[in-house]
């Protein structure tokens, strides 16, 4: 509809101005929504027409208005500078319903993205170590993000960039080697990893000729020692064997598991390119690539011992990345704090000449997780486990649905999709950057803007859809003119935009709101209006429109990661 709007007001330019020259391109950016509904449902601003036009605002708002014939539209009024179109309700309530039933697990979908592939790095666990909270939203925004990118059109590349290089595997296979069993590992997953490598810790303290044993491993590792290989490799699948847990959970899946360890024989390149082009310099000893110019500290690219690091390896994978998938954008979801890495990484890249880095790399930052008050801080012990944390969520979640609706058949699977849905739902409620400190008590709540609010509105539907008679009267769209009604309708038209921004912006929680909104204004329409009207007509239209509002809202729950339970 934003768009039909936007061609009328470009009809309507072009007839009350011939001869106009430099007029704005895209009238469709220029709309706005009144901040209330009593001043029209768009409002088109005419002062970026002022100057082509050479006449105030006001007076192009007023000559605009005396040509707008259409049966979509049934007023304008002009404030100020502001043209506001007023929609005819009944032909607005047929034509969005309309639209949205003829394909409605489609609403909000796009084909902008077609014959382009986007790769989205998300997740990125470390290897040996337990999946904490700290890892939440970079796993849940990632996913969110490529759902959003495939409903747009896009051939997405998913990638686990796992943590599975550096010394710390040599002094796990030392560990290993010295006071572990397969058995007892196999057994106890990464809990038993962990319980190894703090004992390292402890030993080499008593003991530093531990150290030099670590490093005389992870040599091994390096120069593909055999034995060295089949153990770290063995390392790398009993760690994903408990993260799948989590995944399957979450529901999160990954085209790519190549780590840090896949790029180590792919580095050399890189170092050469660097070198070739004059861009390598001494800093004692190390290597690095100077980037005072452009306001950055040094990019360091080998340690003055030869070894790589994460730049080195980055480097390799954004090339590596490129050429095997031929990516048009390439997200990096990934904390905040590593805003300088990635603004290096990139530069160095359009340094070495390739000027896709520029454009078409991109770092998703987002901020800090803390949990009831309190940072996450591994050193000091500080660490909410990510699977122990879905667990209790669920066992709230159940705890809560007993509650209320004691006699539900499948509690314990809609306890899960409202209990896991409620945390990935509390990552994604607002701006990726901003900080989240999640407590139980908001984001369980039945009764705010949570995830398990969205999903009992998807269940309120589904539920009135159930209960309903069959009824074989055409719909009576002049039952959809009141204010609630066209206010839901309003929503459900402009859920495909936000769809469109939140993948312009890759921003998920500009799905999360529109989702939201859209159970909050079925939700008063239901108090409002009796759906189930004597008149069958009547109640042909306002199951429509339910139907219209279960779908949207189910779709929305999807792009950002949660289930929609048809029972709560």
């Amino acid at each position: 509809m934003k768009q039909r709007i936007a061609d009328l007001a470009g009809e309507m330019i072009s007839g009350a101005f011939p001869d106009a020259q430099g007029l704005p391109e895209d009238l469709a950016s220029l709309l706005e929504v009144p901040p209330d509904p009593a001043m029209g449902d768009y409002a088109f601003p005419c002062f970026k027409l002022s100057k082509a036009l050479r006449m105030g605002p006001p007076m192009i708002a007023k000559k605009l208005s005396e040509s707008v014939q259409r049966p979509e539209i049934a007023r304008v009024e002009c404030v100020g500078g502001y043209l506001n179109f007023f929609f005819n309700r009944e032909n607005f309530a047929r034509e969005m319903l309309s639209a949205i039933m003829k394909a409605p697990e489609k609403w909000g979908s796009s084909e902008d993205g077609k014959g382009k592939t986007a790769c989205v790095e998300y997740s990125s666990i470390n290897i040996a170590k337990r999946f904490h909270l700290g890892h939440l939203s970079t796993t849940v925004i990632g996913n969110s993000l490529k759902r959003i990118y495939d409903f747009q059109g896009w051939k997405t590349v998913s990638i686990n960039h796992l943590g599975d290089w550096g010394t710390q595997f040599g002094k796990m296979i030392c560990a290993y080697k010295r006071w572990g069993d397969k058995e007892t590992v196999e057994a106890g997953g990464v809990d038993e990893m962990t319980r190894l490598y703090v004992r390292f810790g402890v030993e080499a303290k008593q003991n530093p000729a531990l150290e030099d044993e670590a490093r005389a491993w992870f040599k091994k590792i390096e120069d593909g020692d055999e034995e060295a290989l089949e153990i770290f490799h063995w390392f790398k699948d009993v760690t994903l064997r408990d993260a799948m847990k989590v995944y399957d959970t979450l529901d999160v899946h990954f085209d790519s598991y190549a780590g840090e360890s896949f790029y180590n024989d792919k580095m050399g390149r890189i170092i050469d390119e660097l070198n070739e082009k004059g861009l390598l310099k001494d800093s004692d000893g190390a290597k690095i690539v100077d980037l005072e110019e452009y306001g950055m500290p040094p990019c360091l690219i080998l340690k003055s011992d030869g070894a790589t690091l994460y730049a080195t390896r980055d480097l390799a994978a954004a090339v590596y990345r490129k050429e095997t998938y031929h990516f048009d954008t390439s997200l990096y979801v990934v904390a905040y704090q590593q805003d300088l890495h990635f603004k290096q990484i990139f530069k160095v890249l359009e340094l070495m000449g390739y000027d896709w880095a520029k454009d078409q790399c991109k770092h998703v930052a987002f901020g800090m997780v803390s949990y009831e008050g309190t940072a996450m801080a591994t050193r000091a012990g500080h660490v909410v486990l990510l699977d122990e944390l879905l667990s209790r969520a669920q066992e709230k979640a159940l705890a809560i649905i007993n509650e209320k609706s004691p006699n539900l058949q499948n509690k314990e699977e809609v306890a899960r999709q409202v209990g896991v849905g409620a945390v990935v739902y509390a990552t994604l409620q607002n701006n990726r950057i901003k900080d989240i400190d999640f407590w139980w008590d908001r984001a369980l709540n039945f009764d705010g803007e949570t995830g398990p609010y969205v999903q009992y509105t998807f269940a309120r539907c589904c539920s009135v859809l159930r209960k309903a008679p069959a009824i074989t009267a055409a719909p009576a769209y002049s039952a959809l003119t009141d204010d609630e009604a066209q206010a839901l309708l309003r929503l459900l038209s402009r859920f495909p935009e936000a769809v469109a921004e939140a993948c312009l912006r890759n921003e998920p929680s500009m799905v999360t709101r529109a989702t939201t909104e859209i159970a909050k204004a079925y939700n008063k329409y239901y108090y409002e209006h009796r759906i189930l009207d004597e008149d069958e007509s009547a109640a042909a239209a306002r199951l429509l429109l339910t139907d219209a509002a279960r779908n949207v809202i189910k779709t929305g729950l999807y792009l950002i990661g949660l289930s929609a339970p048809e029972r709560m």
